[in-house]
């Protein structure tokens, strides 16, 4: 029994020496991949008209219960007004068709439903987290649209909202693979070229403006270990 007692412990502290050997990252950097979906007035569809879009990402994580993320996107809305399943007042006379390239710029908070970690850095970290996210941005598009036979290109710029919810998985000590579901409003009603389509004047993120979603995969890698005792220190 005192063998067991003694090999017992001796196991605990091998466990304790073990974890406080493993680091705890403050930042993660990483690039991902998906498809982004127009949501206005020319779709009337969650999920249709799906194109690419992909962009880089960092990660500031002040504990494993939350992070601070800055991402920049770039990627492609389409649409058609055929398609919509409304009839528009001044666009009846034949179908507009339209193709936009977007850049996105986000600040978002990130909160994991539990610690994430792998549970050696930090006591009752999880491998595997969901987690929720809320942030501000800029959307910057260029667009082309169609409408029998004739092409107009526009421009323009405004504030968004991501928000949305994903699942973050510790593949390795310093990997990590996340999935995510977003939906950007935005103060704008011209990422398909056409303002205003219905003769209702947009106001603010959520009065008759564009939408777009994203769903996509990112991998990221761990940087930056935070010093843990360097409260100890004194000069």
């Amino acid at each position: 029994m005192k063998r067991l007692i003694v090999s017992s412990a001796l196991w605990l502290i091998a466990l304790m020496v073990v974890a406080q050997g493993q680091p705890e990252y403050l930042l993660e950097l990483g690039a991902g991949a998906g498809v982004a979906t127009y949501e206005g007035d020319f779709n009337n569809s969650l999920l249709g008209n799906v194109n690419p879009i992909g962009g880089v990402v960092v990660k500031y994580k002040p504990n494993p219960r939350m992070a601070w993320a800055a991402n920049i996107s770039c990627g492609q809305l389409k649409g058609n007004s055929s398609k919509a399943g409304t009839w528009y007042p001044d666009i009846a006379q034949s179908p507009l068709t339209f193709k936009t390239t977007l850049v996105d710029v986000t600040v978002r908070f990130e909160y994991n439903f539990w610690p994430y970690g792998t549970g050696q850095e930090y006591h009752g970290a999880k491998r595997l987290t969901p987690f929720l996210a809320i942030g501000l941005g800029l959307t910057f598009a260029n667009s082309s649209t169609s409408q029998g036979g004739l092409q107009e290109k526009s421009s323009s710029a405004a504030g968004q909202m991501p928000v949305g919810f994903g699942v973050k998985y510790k593949m390795a000590d310093r990997w990590n693979l996340t999935a995510e579901w977003m939906m950007h409003f935005t103060g704008n009603d011209k990422l398909d070229g056409i303002t205003d389509p219905y003769g209702i004047k947009s106001s603010g993120m959520f009065k008759n403006t564009d939408c777009y979603s994203v769903l996509c995969v990112t991998l990221t890698y761990d940087l930056w270990a935070k010093c843990k005792t360097c409260h100890n220190d004194r000069d």
